[in-house]
């Protein structure tokens, strides 16, 4: 279940999850792939009215994302499952209404460049879990909700994630 907190807007984001396997810093994006031990389906919950808040006094909006229950995520899949992470199907329904669908290789930045990226900043450990961005159709979800996401490669359901939005 995922609670929705009082007073609280909430947007659902289906991202692919990137499961890293092996510690680095400073990673070349031609080497990144080496690091990636699989991946897991995510769901990327927002408290926007509190995120466009933070974000219009100029404050950090970490907090809007940051909930109890907010980034359910799925079963780890090995990364000799998916040989193409950017051929990746993702999408979510609320209410049997389908509100994402789309594939990974539409993301603005690629799963290379993110790891270099963030690990030209931190060090990236065993474990660690990269949330890489949403298909179009974000959006709310309200208490009642029956939300279901999923992740295929190839037509394959890899992992599917549901829950009920709760008070």
């Amino acid at each position: 279940k995922i609670e929705i907190p009082r007073g609280c807007i909430v947007h659902h984001e289906v991202e692919l999850g990137v499961v890293i396997g092996k510690k680095g810093r400073d990673i070349k994006a031609a080497d990144a792939f080496d690091h990636v031990a699989g991946y897991a389906l995510a769901l990327d919950m927002t408290a926007r009215n509190l995120q466009d808040e933070a974000k219009a006094n100029g404050l950090p909006w970490s907090a809007a994302k940051g909930f109890d229950t907010f980034t359910p995520i799925g079963e780890f899949i090995p990364a000799t499952s998916i040989p193409d992470p950017q051929k990746v199907r993702l999408w979510v329904k609320v209410a049997g209404q389908v509100k994402q669908d789309g594939t990974t290789d539409a993301m603005v930045f690629q799963i290379p460049q993110l790891i270099e990226h963030i690990s030209g900043i931190m060090t990236l450990e065993e474990g660690d879990l990269i949330l890489t961005g949403t298909p179009k159709g974000v959006g709310p979800i309200a208490v009642g909700d029956r939300v279901v996401a999923g992740l295929e490669y190839k037509s394959e359901e890899l992992s599917r994630i549901e829950f009920e939005a709760i008070a």
